[in-house]
C-alpha cells in the first residue's frame, strides 16, 4: 500500500479540488436531507437538539452557557421546542425550582427514523452506483475526510 504524502510535501495538482469537494459534499448533504425528514429547525434549535442528544438533559441556563447565548434567548428557543413536542421538562432533582430539559421519546424516535432512512439511501446508492473497488476507495476516503475535519486553522 502506498504511503500518503506528508502534508508538507503535498503539491496540489488540481487547483479546483477544494471547490469541487465543497460542491460535491454540499450536494451529498442535500440529498441526504431529502431522505429523512429532519424538520424545519433554525440553527439555534438544531444546536440545542444536538446538545441534548449528546448530553441527555440540561437546564436552560446550562444550555445557554454551552451554546454561548443569553439565557433569555435560550428560553425563547426552549419554549418553541417545548410547544412543538420536541422537549420535555422535568423538575431538577437537585433544585426543584429549576427544570431539566430532555428530548421527548417521540422526537428521539423520529431522529432515529430519519437517520435510518438516510443511511438506507446511502447504502443503496453505494451498492447501485459503485463497483467493489470504488467502494474500497470510498471507504479509504472517509479516513481522509476525517483528517481534513480535524485540521485547525
Amino acid at each position: 500500500m502506498k504511503k500518503p504524502t506528508p502534508p508538507h510535501e503535498s503539491n496540489l495538482h488540481i487547483p479546483t479540488l477544494p471547490g469541487d469537494l465543497r460542491v460535491v459534499l454540499g450536494k451529498l448533504l442535500r440529498r441526504l436531507r431529502e431522505q429523512g425528514d429532519a424538520g424545519d429547525f433554525s440553527s439555534s434549535q438544531k444546536a440545542l437538539i444536538q446538545h441534548l442528544e449528546q448530553h441527555d438533559s440540561a437546564t436552560v441556563t446550562g444550555l445557554a452557557d454551552a451554546l454561548g447565548v443569553r439565557p433569555q434567548s435560550m428560553g425563547a428557543t426552549v419554549a418553541t421546542l417545548e410547544a412543538g413536542g420536541v422537549l420535555l421538562a422535568a423538575a431538577d432533582p437537585n433544585d426543584g425550582r429549576r427544570k431539566r430539559l430532555s428530548l421527548s421519546p417521540a422526537f428521539l424516535a423520529s431522529i432515529q427514523a430519519g437517520r435510518a432512512a438516510r443511511e438506507d439511501w446511502l447504502h443503496s446508492a453505494v451498492q447501485a452506483k459503485l463497483s467493489a473497488a470504488e467502494q474500497e476507495q470510498l471507504a479509504a476516503s472517509v479516513e481522509l475526510l476525517q483528517r481534513l475535519i480535524s485540521h485547525e486553522q
